[in-house]
Order: C-alpha cells, then structure tokens, then sequence
C-alpha cells in the first residue's frame, strides 16, 4: 500500500482538495509540494491547499461549494463547520442550451441477449411480477409467494422469478387530490415493466379506494400480444374465496397462467440500444465525484453512443447545478421542463419547512462531504456529457431515448421505485459508505468508490472504482469494465452480487398528496 501522503485537487484553482490516504493522515504529514497538514484530516475530507480569508469563497469542482466563516491556514482540515452554505441558484434567468456538446460518434456493433416484448421493449429478465392495490393484502400474497416458488416456479426453468410488487398505499389516502396521480401512475407503469414480459395479474381485496380498474383502466395493459385482454384480478373479499386457503388457492391458479406464457419467451440478440439503464448514488462520499460517478458518466456516455437510454435522477442531488442541466438541455422546451421540476420539488419542500439542506446524511458527512452543494457537483457528473433529450416527471414513463431526466426524490428506495415506472431494465448504484440495495424487479450493479469498502464487502460491490484513486486504472477503463458488464448482466451471462444473495428493498411509492 502506498504511504506517501495524498491529496486530489478536482480542477485547477479549486483551494481545497481530498486526502487520499486510508485512515486519513496525521498533522505533519508533508505533501510532494511542500504543503504539511495542519492537523489531522480523515480520508476523503478537504484540505486548505492554500490560506482562505474569512468571507472568501472555498472552491472544489471550481464551484463555490460555501465561504469560509473564518480565516483558514493552508493544511488545515476544511470541515462542515468552516463553511456557509450558499443559497440555492435561483430558477430565473438560467442558461438555455449554452452547453450543449457535439454528439457523440456512433458506438456500434454492441448487443446484449434479452427479452422481446409485444410492446416493443426489451427485458433483461423473464419475472412474473404480482401487482398489489394495497397493502392489506401483503401478508396473504406474501404466503402465496412462498407456495409459488416451492410448488410452481421449479416447473418453468424459463422464469427468472416471482416478486410481489407490494407497496403502502391504495387507501387511507385523498385518492382524488391532484398529486395522487403520483404514486398511481407509478404502480402502474412498474406493472408494465419490461422485465416482467407483458404478464400484468393483480391481487387485490375488494374495498380499497384504488380500485384494480382504476389503476389499470382498459387498454393501458399488454398481455402478451392482446392489448384489450380483461384484467386478471384476485379479489380476496369475493365470495367464493371461503377461507384463507382458498384465497391462496386462487393465488396459485392465476400465477400459472402467467407462468406458462412466460415459460414460452427465450432471449434473443438486440442491440444495446434497448438498454434502459438507471443511474443512481446512495451512501456517498467525497470519493463519489472522483472515482465511481465519473467512471459511470464515461459509461453513461458510451451508451448514449450506443442508442441506449439512460435515466439520471435525484432532484435535490442536481438542484445545485441546475445551471449545468439547463445549459446541456438539446432544446429549450427540455430546459424548461428541467426549471418546472426543480421549481415544484422546492415548492414540495417549502411546504414541509425544509429545503435542499435536508439531503446530506451524517454519513455523507462523515465521508467528507460538507453540505450538498458539494454533493451535488459529484453527483451530476454520473450523467456524462451528453445533451439531456428529455425529462419525465415523477411516475411517467418513457416515451424517447437518449439522456433523460427523470425527477425523482434522492431517497434511495423512491428513486429505484420511480425509475423501474420509467421503464428501467437494469440499474447502476454507486456508494462510499457502503450498502447492500437491490431491486427484486432489476439487476443493480453496486459500485465502490474506495478500495477499503471493495475490500471489506468484497461479496457485495460489483465494481471497483477505488482504483482510480490508487492509480491503478483509469476512469475510461472502468467505464468500459462497467459498459461491458452491463451487456453480460443483461444477458444473464452474469448475476450480480444482490442477485446472488437475494438482496432486495422494497418499493416505495412517492406520494406528495395528502393521507387521510
């Protein structure tokens, strides 16, 4: 391991850069150009590369992350208490299409094994997924799912698997109030999911306020190749169900059905164009912005090249270079729709007396990021360099290919959520703290961003990106390395390592609208 004291500075004239060294480095140690620490800094934190006056502003991405509260020496640790935050860019007068790159030259010749659906798209697996229309009925349907994959799934080797697309909501809620077309639109367009081949099969109780009907109105489902078949529902509250033996009973009946149509798909060759691919952070730390999301926005942009689509997300992680999106957006109506986002997100959260600032954890903290402006300008980079070609609003799915925007909270779980409605067949998380997320629905390919967490949860991190830190690879090669796994994930060539362990959160649906 090497011992010389490290640091990393993002851009030129940035006067605070991040310590490299795991564990940090002790006050004293001496840097190749001369500048010797202070005080102790742990890894990943900032340190003054020269004297900041207080009032002056602390640069990192040659951004203005906050201003000194007060004199700071060069050496010293730059920490959450130095800084002011500023306040957020505001939504008037932004830049409109000032940025936007060259396309980027064709990637051809890339193609994956997946699943051709009646609707066009493609999944990356073959699941039969068991919509629900509340939570009363997870606990029976949780049973069901038990007797399922003992007594019927060993019978259809073709089927990845059953999960139950269960959720809290669907009563006790203000069904009709305008924003309760959120987490609506969201269950529905996750039922129509690519990986779940077009089987749409609902279970539901009888008396709750989403109806089956409501969630799922006529002509908005493709079974197989019949638009227009009727809506399998289970309806526990029906009165031939005499019993809790029977409901399951009914369960099992249904899900054969879906099963043996399922059984019947294989994989076939398709382009990697019809790669549907969700970008997110969760556990991040000052190591996101220089090793694991500039590596995935180098992949980001190799399958843009390709045709794919890829969905970047996370309001509050981008509301801080909200001027960054504006300006790379392909047209002005993409720029504004971008500004429409963020301002009903804000709105969202003046309405529960908080704003951006609530996003950083103790653990982003603790992995030495100061506040999230600073977050925000690591987190923006998963999404390359390509011109943003659309956004969709929270629960719409997708209608176009390219860069897309989609609006979602920066909550772990909601945004998977949101993005499996979208249409996402495969996923991409990064983290620094380390966790264990997985989608039942999606492969999700977890990158480190340090050797230390690759290490320690070696069964757990897909990719090493830590290793651009270290010197030991380059964020292109890691891109690629990530590119090509992506096409063997795809293809079921691969499983990663939340496949293996089963390791799966739940869905939660986003639901601004009133509970009642």
């Amino acid at each position: 391991m090497n011992t010389e004291p490290l640091y990393i500075q993002m851009r030129v004239g940035d006067n605070v850069a991040i310590v490299v060294n795991e564990g940090g480095l002790p006050a004293g140690s001496r840097f190749a150009c001369g500048l010797s620490l202070l005080e102790r800094v742990p890894q990943g934190h900032k340190l003054a590369l020269v004297d900041i006056k207080a009032g002056a502003p602390v640069l990192r991405y040659g951004v203005r992350i906050g201003l000194a509260l007060q004199d700071i020496r060069a050496g010293a640790w730059v920490h959450e208490q130095l800084l002011a935050m500023p306040a957020a860019r505001s939504l008037d007068e932004l830049p409109i299409c000032n940025a936007v790159a060259p396309a980027l030259p064709p990637l051809d010749g890339y193609s994956f094994e997946g699943y051709r659906n009646a609707d066009g798209s493609v999944g990356t697996r073959n699941i039969l997924a068991i919509t629900t229309t509340v939570q009363c009925v997870a606990g029976v349907l949780e049973q069901a799912l038990k007797r399922i994959k003992v007594e019927l799934l060993p019978l259809y080797p073709n089927v990845d698997d059953v999960i139950a697309l269960e959720h809290g909501y669907g009563c006790g809620v203000a069904i009709d109030a305008p924003d309760a077309i959120i987490p609506i639109r969201t269950l529905r367009n996750i039922s129509l999911n690519p990986n779940f081949g077009g089987e749409v099969m609902v279970v539901s109780l009888g008396c709750e306020k989403l109806q089956p009907e409501r969630l799922l109105p006529p002509g908005s489902i493709a079974i197989t190749d019949q638009r227009d078949a009727e809506l399998d529902v289970v309806r526990l509250q029906d009165d031939a169900h005499i019993g809790y033996q029977v409901m399951l009973d009914a369960i099992l009946r249904s899900a054969r059905t879906h099963l043996e149509r399922l059984n019947l798909r294989r994989r076939e060759t398709v382009p990697a164009s019809e790669l549907v691919v969700g970008v997110q952070c969760g556990g991040s730390d000052a190591f996101s912005g220089v090793t694991a999301n500039p590596a995935v926005g180098f992949c980001t942009d190799l399958l843009v090249r390709a045709g794919a689509t890829v969905l970047f997300s996370e309001v509050t992680e981008v509301r801080d270079a909200v001027d960054q999106l504006t300006g790379r957006a392909a047209t002005p109506a993409i720029a504004e729709a971008i500004r429409r986002e963020m301002a009903w997100y804000d709105a969202y959260l003046q309405r529960g007396s908080a704003d951006r600032s609530a996003n950083t954890t103790p653990g982003n903290k603790a992995g030495g990021l100061s506040n999230i402006v600073e977050k925000a300008m690591g987190s923006i980079i998963k999404s390359g360099t390509a011109p943003i070609s659309g956004v969709l609003s929270p629960g719409e799915k997708l209608s176009s290919r390219g860069l897309i925007f989609a609006a979602t909270p920066a909550s772990d779980f909601i945004c998977g959520t949101l993005q499996l409605a979208a249409g996402m067949n495969l996923h991409i998380f990064t983290t620094g703290r380390g966790t264990p997320y997985g989608l039942a629905a999606c492969p999700v390919i977890k990158v480190a961003t340090r050797n230390e967490l690759a290490r320690r949860w070696h069964d757990l991190m897909d990719v090493n990106a830590g290793r651009i830190a270290s010197g030991e690879a380059s964020i292109e090669e890691i891109g690629w390395e990530m590119f090509q796994l992506l096409l063997d994930v795809a293809s079921g060539r691969k499983k990663t390592w939340a496949e293996q362990w089963g390791l799966h959160n739940a869905l939660v649906l986003f639901n601004p609208a009133p509970i009642t």
